[in-house]
């Protein structure tokens, strides 16, 4: 079990790793083949920091180890509200106040409701998954849309202020490019190319560890795959989310806290389970079913007040959550 444990470090290393090697290349190359900023940011980088999560999925399922892939959606989805905002909050608050995070909210909760209706009918086939991707389609798009209007306006305002018409704008700033996650000016073909080969043969490499290492493990303790996949395998998953809400915390940016695990939430359940049942058939566990479904609802709920109330995420509701996902976590291991 010690060598498993070890693999499961070392793969999840990997992951890690190869998801940020994978981004980095290919944010550069499709800003170098001239694709705007905005597109790259609403996709490439979205789809890119979840491949450890969706190459770990898509392996399970294939292994036929449907606990895991499941267990790493739901898991990391509560850990994600419970851990990644609550960890932050312990070290300075964070104020909902100052973003409008509503509107997405509402679609992670509406995305979060039709995967619980999907889960209870029975099986998640191919047919569910086009389903949740194509309501992931809507969301990239109602993004887009959304991001564009607001860098029009943007673009507008500075026309104003700088007395000339708004159509000679540049809307397009030129520091768009630079500050999407990865983006580096100065990065070479060479480095790009390498970025991207290391990240091809390091996702896969990474999740067949992960996966088979974390199936041992739950045989060898004696649990069921899917309390691995809840715990272990979703915290591992969890910690970019975790690391990016801890500095825009630190940062004072309410908004990119709460984007980033909202955002993070949706594509987990349209976007990796869409993917993953594309590969098989995913059934869902009872114990899923009784519990850890439920609990993922009530987590997503539990953003409410401070998304519609601006009640601010300070140390006390810090601890709070905290304390909530380990009492989650033992129960579950329990």
């Amino acid at each position: 079990m010690a060598a498993d444990l070890l693999y499961a470090g070392l793969g999840l290393v990997i992951l890690l790793l190869a998801g940020d090697s994978l981004v980095k290349g290919a944010v550069n190359l499709s800003l170098r083949l001239g694709v705007p900023a905005l597109i790259v940011g609403l996709t490439i980088v979205a789809f890119g920091t979840s491949a450890p999560e969706l190459l770990v999925s898509v392996k399970a399922v294939l292994d036929n180890s449907p606990g895991i892939a499941l267990g790493n959606v739901v898991g990391s989805n509560i850990a994600n509200v419970l851990l990644v905002l609550g960890l932050p909050a312990l070290i300075t608050a964070i104020r909902t106040d100052e973003c409008d995070t509503r509107r997405t909210y509402m679609m992670m909760l509406g995305a979060t409701v039709f995967f619980l209706s999907l889960a209870l009918i029975g099986p998640i086939t191919w047919v569910h998954g086009i389903g949740l991707l194509l309501a992931l389609s809507v969301v990239l798009f109602d993004a887009f849309i959304a991001a564009r209007n607001h860098r029009r306006e943007n673009g507008a305002r500075a026309a104003a202020l700088a007395d000339r018409p708004p159509e000679d704008a540049d809307v397009s700033i030129p520091e768009d490019a630079a500050q999407i996650e990865g983006a580096d000016p100065n990065l070479g073909w060479a480095k790009i190319t390498l970025f991207l080969v290391l990240g091809l043969l390091g996702l896969p490499l990474g999740a067949d560890l992960l996966v088979d290492s974390s199936v041992n493990i739950a045989r060898a303790i004696g649990v069921s795959e899917t309390v691995i996949g809840l715990t272990l395998v979703a915290i591992g998953t969890s910690l970019p989310e975790l690391a990016t809400t801890v500095m825009a915390a630190l940062r004072r940016q309410a908004d990119v806290a709460l984007g980033n695990v909202i955002g993070s939430n949706m594509f987990n359940l349209l976007g990796i389970v869409g993917i993953a049942s594309l590969f098989g058939a995913i059934p869902v566990p009872p114990e899923m079913l009784r519990f850890d479904l439920w609990v993922m609802l009530g987590a997503s709920v539990l953003l409410l007040p401070f998304v519609f109330r601006g009640w601010p995420l300070n140390r006390a509701w810090g601890v709070a959550f905290t304390a909530l996902y380990i009492l989650y976590a033992v129960m579950v291991l329990t």
